[in-house]
């Protein structure tokens, strides 16, 4: 609601409002009165022309006595002329103008402002939904009822008395000053309230404005990034290859440029900028995609002939297993050998898999389909490294049993001085260990001892040997961390 009257034609159109519409001077080409309907029906500017021009006509009538003044004996000369001015009518009068001149001014002012804040509210509505948006929303639609309350008081003092009466008499004017005096007071009061709402928007209304300045680069970006993510698919075309879904995925984005395009006004501001930004996001990624495509095609093209030539290097370490295997069932007990009996077939059917797969990733990559023949030679690359470890492991196993058939006392000492190394830590700073220490400590020498009591005999079990010395290494590596970790935390 406003200050302003509604157009007359509107059954909602208070009396009021077109009472306080005839009181104001009109006038046409001719100089024929315009009826009081007429003035009614303008719109909200019209009548605060029309108060401003009310307001410079009662200046000029407060002037008046001073000319009609230097008149008057000319006037009193005429025998019947009637006097006009003078006496404590007049002077009630001239202040009761006064009232009604300040009262307009106020009015005036309160419009002004109410259409001001109407501004600042609507830009708030557009942009910010939370509950305390509504609540200044709700708070102003209250404001307005006020401001209607106090705005039909004083158009109703204004047209209740005619100040340009000439029978005025001094009671009428003392009281149209009093009760204009009254509707001045109630619409500098709500102007007040007005104001001190208006100071109160601040942080909503600095959010929404920030949103709003925010609305407009955000659009852009996210039409320039669609643009840059065509360019660049255009350009991959060029060089040969498809792109098909990446041209897909781009054409997804093509609704929301529509929405985008039809603005914020249709699609609501916070709900326009969620989709610029979502917009501008991912079409960077299309354009990212589409600029490497070129580099990600020479990628792949490298790795199919690595792989492919590892594969064929595989299959020629697959078939030196069996030698090996020859040997160790020659010189040592079954115990060491016996879990690498499948290395081969194992091996010889991973390295078939796998060139298999790299024929299923060649064809993948002629017809351009670039997720699919990545995804292969992944799997190629998984059964390779599967076959290079197994094979490696049959050699691996044979050199270290080798080194502790020869000597098996380095072995021994490597283990010892880790467990000797654990114990000096366990008691730096203590007179005694912590159980929690010890307890594992003393275990791992007595293991130790076992594995070596392994050795004796004709036929060693040195596999087990071996693995016994590494399990008791990695229970004292435990041990040290544990120590460390709890002395690091006491500091």
């Amino acid at each position: 609601m406003t200050a302003t009257p509604r157009q007359p034609e509107s059954p909602s159109v208070p009396r009021w409002r077109s009472r306080f519409a005839r009181g104001l001077p009109q006038a046409v080409p001719g100089g024929v009165p315009q009826p009081a309907s007429r003035l009614a029906g303008r719109p909200r500017r019209a009548l605060r022309d029309s108060l401003a021009d009310s307001l410079a006509d009662s200046l000029t009538l407060v002037a008046l006595p001073l000319v009609v003044a230097l008149a008057l004996p000319a006037s009193f000369a005429g025998g019947g002329t009637r006097r006009w001015f003078g006496g404590r009518a007049e002077s009630q009068r001239a202040e009761a103008q006064a009232a009604k001149d300040a009262a307009a001014a106020a009015f005036y002012e309160l419009d002004t402002a109410q259409r001001d804040l109407r501004i600042s509210i609507e830009t708030i509505a557009a942009v910010d939904d939370s509950p305390a948006a509504r609540r200044a929303i709700t708070d102003f639609d209250a404001l307005g009822r006020r401001i209607d309350e106090v705005s039909h008081q004083y158009i109703n003092a204004v047209d209740a008395h005619d100040l340009d009466r000439d029978d005025l008499e001094a009671a009428a004017a003392a009281r149209a000053r009093t009760e204009l005096a009254k509707a001045k007071d109630d619409l500098d009061n709500v102007k007040r309230e007005l104001d001190r709402f208006a100071d109160g928007l601040g942080p909503l209304l600095g959010k929404a404005e920030t949103q709003l300045a925010r609305l407009a680069p955000a659009v852009e970006r996210a039409r320039q990034g669609l643009l840059a993510a065509s360019n660049a698919l255009d350009a991959v075309r060029t060089s040969g290859l498809r792109a098909d879904d990446l041209a897909a995925r781009l054409a997804t984005l093509a609704p929301e440029l529509t929405k985008l395009n039809q603005g914020a006004g249709q699609h609501g501001v916070p709900q326009t900028l969620e989709r610029a930004e979502r917009v501008a996001r991912e079409a960077e990624a299309v354009r990212v995609e589409a600029e490497r495509l070129p580099e990600k095609a020479a990628e792949i093209d490298h790795r199919l002939v690595s792989l492919r030539t590892r594969a064929q290097a595989l299959t020629t370490r697959a078939g030196q297993v069996e030698p090996v295997l020859s040997e160790l069932r020659r010189r040592f007990t079954a115990a060491c050998w016996q879990d690498l009996q499948g290395v081969p077939d194992l091996a010889g059917e991973n390295v078939r898999q796998a060139e298999r797969k790299l024929t299923e990733a060649q064809t993948a990559r002629d017809e351009q389909r670039w997720p699919d023949a990545t995804a292969l030679l992944s799997t190629v690359r998984a059964l390779l490294n599967t076959t290079d470890e197994s094979v490696s492991a049959a050699g691996d196993r044979l050199r270290r049993l080798n080194a502790v058939q020869k000597d098996p006392q380095q072995e021994i000492d490597r283990t010892r001085f880790a467990i000797r190394d654990a114990q000096r830590l366990a008691m730096a700073g203590r007179n005694t260990p912590d159980p929690r220490h010890a307890r594992p400590l003393d275990d791992s020498v007595a293991r130790l001892e076992r594995a070596i009591g392994t050795l004796e005999g004709r036929h060693p079990d040195y596999w087990h040997f071996l693995t016994e010395t590494e399990a008791v290494r990695q229970t004292v590596a435990r041990v040290v961390a544990q120590i460390r970790d709890e002395r690091g935390a006491g500091h």
